[in-house]
């Protein structure tokens, strides 16, 4: 990057000599740079993406056995520090790193409602950031009507927050990146307020399972003053981008998400919901207790019929959700694919697959089928789905940059081997507790 003014900050490649390429087309500007502090003796030898547009261009969806080239802006002002030689290339997940265009001075907190055992960290985090670091504070309308909080020690620090409802207001070009703190139920939540691109979210193991929150709170102060510096190292988590398609069968209201497709005629003949998933998209059979009969569709063919419980499409971070309950394998982040994992199948020769992110999934009701599915999205806007509609799944160009505590790689085993020893630990209070009773 060149010298703009009188800056005195450079970023000084470790590949070559060269003059740094700018990182998006946002850095473009005659504004003193930021200071970014570049790990020297990185190298960096295969990244999956192509240098992609801006975050308001069209995006076309590739073929390619990369799938889409994600967005590499996130939110207003932050983007990722890019292999300054290759042109396509594959990316050693430990060369990814933060980098702002512009000091950042908003930050979304999500909190977990209704938690007494998360009153104090929310607190000293936002004193810390509105008072020491001169931060504009975003928070939910619901988090300061929470009756846990309405007492005269949050008096005056909520005077500094801006409050928002989800669904009504549009927050993506107001916040610089996220802090999460609770489990990673927060994350998902984080990842549905943003239906474009995403800011970088750095998320705090304040919950229970802690699979995609690597940070501790104990050291929060200077954790956060190392993303505020943009010294951080950043995963690329994939999300699908679903759409479901209704018959308009009866006059029903209309969520203000849904986009009405009329087909040139006075009364809309279908209702298409579009939707960005983290984890999972569930269909499966409700309350019914007939097996679900679903057409499965890769790239306009039918390569199979299932005959279940459902079936669970999962992005690679998804994999460690429902998909690795019902038997699936677990799949790094940084995995360009998509998971297919059926639940309970009746046919013994349907097991998990995995497909390139490049394709286009289609799920719908068999002539045949017996009762209607539903379908939920993150665990969240469960509906039903009745023959003739659909669902279609494609990766998305709108990754969810999550800040690692350390880097891609050890960050996603570390978080595997603490949710192992969660698991034994919770097996073996439940075993004292029974022979206690005993």
């Amino acid at each position: 990057m060149e010298n703009s003014g009188e800056s005195k900050w450079t970023l000084k490649s470790d590949a070559s000599s060269e003059p740094f390429p700018k990182c998006c087309s946002a850095c473009d500007s005659s504004e003193e740079p930021f200071r970014v502090k570049v790990f020297p003796n990185r190298t960096k030898t295969r990244s999956m993406s192509m240098p992609s547009a801006h975050c308001s261009a069209k995006f076309r969806r590739t073929q390619s056995l990369h799938g889409p080239s994600p967005v590499t802006t996130f939110g207003p002002k932050a983007c990722m520090l890019k292999n300054p030689k290759a042109v396509m290339h594959i990316q050693d997940p430990a060369s990814q790193r933060l980098t702002w265009n512009k000091p950042p001075k908003s930050v979304l907190i999500i909190k977990k409602i209704r938690d007494a055992s998360l009153l104090q960290p929310f607190k000293d985090l936002c004193v810390f950031l509105t008072q020491q670091k001169n931060m504009i504070v975003y928070v939910e309308r619901k988090v300061i009507e929470d009756p846990a909080i309405a007492n005269e020690s949050f008096v005056s620090v909520k005077k500094n927050f801006c409050t928002f409802r989800e669904d009504y207001d549009d927050i993506s070009n107001c916040v610089d990146f996220i802090i999460c703190l609770g489990g990673d139920g927060t994350l998902l939540y984080a990842s549905s307020l943003f239906q474009e691109s995403v800011p970088p979210v750095m998320a705090f193991h304040l919950g229970s399972l802690g699979f995609l929150t690597p940070f501790n709170f104990d050291t929060y102060q200077s954790q956060v003053n190392q993303v505020i510096e943009g010294n951080a190292a950043i995963i690329l988590r994939s999300r699908l981008e679903v759409k479901v398609v209704k018959e308009c069968r009866e006059k029903a209201p209309v969520e203000e998400s849904s986009l009405i497709i009329t087909n040139g005629d006075s009364e809309p003949k279908h209702k298409t919901m579009q939707y960005q998933v983290l984890n999972e998209v569930v269909v499966d059979r409700g309350p019914s207790s007939y097996l679900s009969n679903l057409d499965l569709f890769l790239d306009g063919h039918l390569i199979t019929t299932v005959q279940g419980d459902g079936v669970i499409v999962s992005t690679p971070t998804g994999s460690t959700a429902y998909a690795v309950a019902a038997g699936a394998s677990m799949i790094h982040p940084n995995v360009p694919a998509i998971m297919i994992t059926p639940i309970c199948p009746h046919s013994l020769s349907f097991r998990p697959i995995v497909v390139p992110a490049g394709v286009k999934l289609k799920i719908m009701l068999t002539r045949d089928a017996r009762n209607t599915a539903w379908v939920s999205l993150d665990g969240r806007k469960r509906q039903e789905i009745a023959y003739g509609d659909s669902i279609t799944i494609t990766s998305s160009c709108f990754p969810v940059p999550s800040i690692c505590f350390r880097d891609p790689v050890n960050d996603w085993f570390e978080s595997l081997a603490q949710c192992l020893h969660w698991n034994v630990r919770k097996k073996q209070s439940h075993l004292s507790s029974e022979e206690e009773e005993f």
